[in-house]
């Protein structure tokens, strides 16, 4: 009887430290969940509203091309998205996050992605993956834009078919997949500045070189404009992308269930905002003193979008000054590569080769002062991490150029003699709309 009592008092005085202990495990069970819920609904929200960029394209695309070819532009932007979707389903996730490389470069391929669930990852796996497949659809949506009006439908959409399903995939993995330039170099892209925007600029830039440029954009040594049919529609397109960035750089902090991840979110929302403003007051001024005071709307346009390029790579370190003046700088960048072009006889409709690929560039190599970092070449401190330095960030905008430019040559040559990339003369010059898509955008016009 007494070993009785004794065992009832003792069980009784272990009674409540038995209940903290569940209930603290049930506390710390409940946080992970909340933390994984917000960070899951970080990537759904930030997905959705990245996706909108898909629209912001389409419109931008739309209005700066010739009203001949809207509606082919407007479907290629719908197309290239659904294309995109797919083959990041079925081997472009795989291949940004293998689970296998060789030598950090090039992920093992495995097919069809599915979602593995787990509490432990701190995030939904389809919320992940719909987060990276509108960044995917982004790079595509780039080289849309430069070699509008001359390109045959379903060649483009073979070429952004290759683009979604490995040479994006594999220029991200580098990075984000933990592969070599995170690995060996520390190269630091927040959100996409190289591998995103400058993927696709190169594709773009190797794509205009070898479809060429529109029938009558350079005669005789001159350069005959060839506007847009609808500034305000390419207005709203810019606004649109201006919105989306705030997914693409807010959502890329990748959680949101903590007081530091939610704060980080906020002031990118912040930086982010400000490199656009910087971009389109730059480009403004720029033209205004370079055109004997006329200020060009396309080049505030592409300021905004290059002021937008330039803070991707690190919009969280940078305070709101040094974020205006990054964007500032992209869209000077912007005004002055536009003539480049030109002389270069390069064809880019929508002007994606300058605020996409040059300014995604600078937007890279800027990062090291960011962090403040005087650091010239890659070294590992006392844990063994790597630092972020300009070499290594020159390293990542080299490889990501070379591999990115022989890859789409590869891709864009192979189309060019075999299928054919290019409508016929003929075809051209009445308008992609009746040659391709068989309805004009604006019939009432013609």
């Amino acid at each position: 009887m007494k070993y009785l009592v004794k065992t009832a008092m003792r069980g009784a005085a272990l009674l409540p430290i038995a209940i903290a202990a569940v209930g603290g495990a049930v506390a710390q069970e409940a946080s992970e969940v909340s933390a994984y819920v917000d960070n899951s609904y970080l990537f759904l929200i930030g997905g959705l509203i990245v996706m909108f960029m898909a629209a912001g394209f389409c419109m931008l695309e739309a209005g700066l091309v010739r009203k001949k070819n809207a509606a082919m532009q407007s479907m290629k932007n719908v197309a290239l998205f659904s294309v995109a979707g797919i083959m990041v389903w079925l081997v472009g996730y795989n291949m940004a996050y293998p689970s296998e490389t060789i030598a950090g470069w090039i992920g093992i391929p495995s097919f069809i992605w599915s979602p593995e669930e787990d509490l432990g990852t701190g995030y939904a796996a389809s919320s992940d993956w719909f987060f990276q497949m509108v960044f995917v659809a982004t790079a595509a949506s780039i080289v849309s834009g430069t070699v509008a009006e001359r390109v045959k439908l379903w060649p483009f959409l073979i070429f952004t078919a290759f683009l979604t399903a490995f040479i994006y995939p594999i220029v991200a993995s580098w990075e984000w997949g933990g592969g070599a330039l995170d690995s060996q170099f520390g190269f630091s892209d927040f959100a996409g500045s190289t591998l995103v925007h400058s993927t696709g600029g190169w594709a773009a830039l190797v794509g205009a070189i070898i479809i060429g440029p529109r029938i009558g954009k350079f005669v005789n040594g001159e350069v005959h404009p060839m506007p847009g049919s609808n500034i305000p529609l390419a207005a709203l397109g810019t606004f649109i992308l201006w919105f989306g960035w705030f997914g693409f750089n807010g959502a890329s902090q990748l959680a949101a269930g903590t007081f530091d991840d939610i704060n980080a979110v906020s002031k990118i929302f912040a930086n982010t905002n400000m490199a656009a403003c910087g971009g389109v007051v730059a480009a403004m001024g720029l033209t205004a003193l370079l055109y004997k005071g006329k200020v060009d709307a396309t080049m505030a346009f592409n300021g905004a979008i290059g002021g937008l390029v330039s803070i991707t790579a690190e919009p969280l370190a940078p305070s709101m000054g040094a974020s205006t003046l990054i964007g500032a700088v992209g869209g000077v960048l912007v005004v002055l590569t536009v003539p480049l072009l030109d002389k270069l006889k390069i064809d880019d409709v929508v002007g994606a080769i300058p605020a996409h690929l040059v300014c995604g560039i600078w937007g890279t190599l800027i990062v090291a002062a960011s962090y403040g970092n005087v650091i010239m070449i890659p070294a590992a401190d006392a844990e063994g991490a790597i630092g972020v330095s300009y070499v290594g960030q020159l390293i990542g905008v080299i490889a990501c150029g070379v591999f990115v430019s022989i890859a789409s040559a590869i891709v864009w040559l192979a189309l060019k003699f075999t299928v054919g990339i290019r409508p016929s003369e003929e075809d051209e010059v009445a308008g992609m709309d009746k040659a391709e898509v068989g309805l004009e955008a604006y019939p009432e016009f013609g």
